[in-house]
């Protein structure tokens, strides 16, 4: 059977200019001939030299270890931290941010950088905080009811919100969608983002609704390198995947550099950093909602994901959290989480950015070239 690759080449002009490549891919497999180079097959991920941390310990001293407390910093385990000037001391503040961590990812909690910790660390990951403003995490679980059928089970949540719990009003329940208009996505991929949003859309009253007028939509998803004006900047392949801000800002940015499965099945890919496009649009659409991250490892909340994974189905956590904030869905069979009697006051709130007003960015102009590789 033939194998297609189809790569769009992206030239975007925004307030903050970047040149966007993205590499979509329906599943390769077998092995890649030498002859042929594909884009990013070989490209090293941004956290890999972390593995040299290995048996690290508190007193020591090792070159790198300021780019780890970064990497930590940027998802909210430095909580007072305001410099990015970071030492390359392994002190006290080291230790307690990788204790948390540890806490969050049900690691031993340690306080080292041992072998197991470091390959939870350099898994690619959403780029929202597992923890905001120091005051929550990813590991609080709280009591909660799921209805069953015939049954009412008492459990223990782990799914978090953003600070201030914020969630689409009651009279905004069919959200439009709509992609940059630079981006030029073909209707395959678009199709990938339609059934990442209906995996929510079933468990809720909430429908999705594409639009083309992206000035007006209440989400907007993008592909985009680098740093690309929002002060999250992409870091290549693997490492940030994507991120997505909280209602009512509805956005939703992918890093345009990674090597995108839009088809097939992606386990069996010969691209070592084949990413799954609709397992991280499921996740990334959760933030739109309201969901921060979550401890338990099987819910699509789950911030890190390994590359040639695919993870498309809600968890029961998910599905708990996201009725949460919105009730369920009466055409729904599944398990149900019962109306919650907590005040928003006592529910976790974690594992996003803050939110942000719901204003577009200017588009000043773009410009895109698609094109088609056809391999035997």
């Amino acid at each position: 059977m033939e194998d297609r690759v189809f790569v769009l080449t992206l030239l975007i002009s925004l307030s903050s200019a970047s040149v966007s490549a993205s590499f979509f891919f329906p599943n390769i497999t077998g092995a890649i001939p030498p002859w042929q180079k594909l884009p990013n097959a070989t490209s090293l991920a941004p956290w890999d030299a972390f593995t040299n941390f290995s048996g690290c310990h508190s007193g020591e001293t090792r070159d790198g270890l300021s780019k780890l407390k970064r990497y930590f910093s940027n998802f909210g385990y430095f909580p007072d931290s305001s410099s990015s000037n970071f030492s390359d001391d392994f002190d006290e503040e080291l230790e307690k941010a990788l204790k948390t961590y540890q806490r969050n990812f049900n690691l031993n909690v340690t306080g080292q950088l041992d072998d197991r910790t470091l390959e939870q660390i350099v898994r690619p990951r959403c780029g929202n905080a597992d923890i905001v403003n120091g005051s929550s995490s990813m590991n609080s679980g709280k009591p909660s009811s799921f209805q069953t059928v015939g049954h009412l089970l008492h459990t223990t949540g782990h799914y978090t919100f953003f600070p201030g719990t914020p969630r689409w009003p009651v009279y905004r329940r069919d959200l439009t969608y709509a992609f940059l208009p630079g981006n030029e996505l073909t209707d395959e991929v678009k199709a990938v983002f339609a059934s990442a949003f209906q995996k929510w859309s079933a468990v809720t009253p909430l429908t999705f609704t594409e639009t083309d007028s992206y000035s007006t939509s209440d989400l907007t998803i993008g592909f985009y390198s680098g740093d690309h004006g929002d002060g999250e900047p992409f870091d290549g392949v693997l490492g940030t995947l994507a991120h997505a801000f909280s209602p009512p800002s509805g956005r939703f940015h992918l890093d345009a550099d990674e090597n995108w499965i839009v088809s097939g099945d992606v386990t069996r890919s010969a691209l070592p950093s084949a990413v799954d496009l609709e397992t991280v649009a499921v996740h990334e659409i959760g933030h739109l909602l309201g969901l921060g991250h979550s401890s338990v490892e099987d819910a699509i909340m789950y911030p890190t994901v390994t590359s040639r994974t695919r993870k498309v189905e809600l968890g029961d956590d998910d599905i708990q959290g996201i009725q949460s904030l919105y009730g369920g869905n009466p055409n729904y069979n599944g398990p149900t989480a019962t109306t919650p009697t907590t005040t928003t006051e006592d529910w976790e709130t974690s594992g996003g950015e803050i939110p942000y007003s719901a204003s577009r960015w200017i588009l000043a102009g773009f410009l895109a070239i698609g094109s088609w590789i056809l391999l035997s």
